[in-house]
């Protein structure tokens, strides 16, 4: 760069290589993505069926019990308006049931962007493509847990 009409030149062409998001299917027709949340980690694979959600081996509603675990793992499915057209297979180990629900919409969401990328828009809008960062804090010597600290007594 010889001076400061170069460096126009050099945003110009940075600006027009948008980053295209291309279609990720393996041999078998299935598109693959990790989720995370807490300490579980979801493997999740998505192909095109008759909207069946197997989880671990079992039904999605059989393994997560509770309505409000079973609405989670919805959630991008029906912000995609894919209800009834894809089969998804998943396999979570690690953490809790809330954490364990919360990876697989997470893998989930990003598999259904590697298999239709247009419907990264929605998905991201609806803030199923971010990874929760949050995991639970470490507990600290001299303490009772992370930060709760023993009862106090000046006698």
């Amino acid at each position: 760069m010889a001076d400061l009409s170069s460096l126009k030149d050099l945003a110009s062409a940075t600006e027009s290589q948008a980053p295209v998001h291309v279609r990720k299917v393996d041999a078998q027709g299935r598109s693959y993505a990790t989720g995370k949340r807490k300490n579980a980690v979801a493997r999740v694979w998505v192909k095109p069926g008759t909207g069946k959600i197997i989880v671990n081996g079992k039904e999605f509603a059989d393994y997560f019990a509770r309505p409000v675990l079973q609405m989670i793992l919805q959630q991008p499915i029906v912000a995609a308006a894919r209800t009834g057209q894809f089969d998804i297979i998943a396999t979570v180990a690690g953490g809790g049931l809330s954490g364990q629900a919360g990876a697989v919409r997470h893998g989930l969401s990003k598999a259904l962007t590697y298999f239709e990328p247009g419907l990264r828009g929605v998905l991201k809008k609806g803030g199923f493509l971010t990874r929760d960062s949050r995991v639970v804090e470490r507990k600290k010597y001299g303490k009772a847990k992370a930060r709760r600290s023993f009862q106090f007594s000046k006698r």
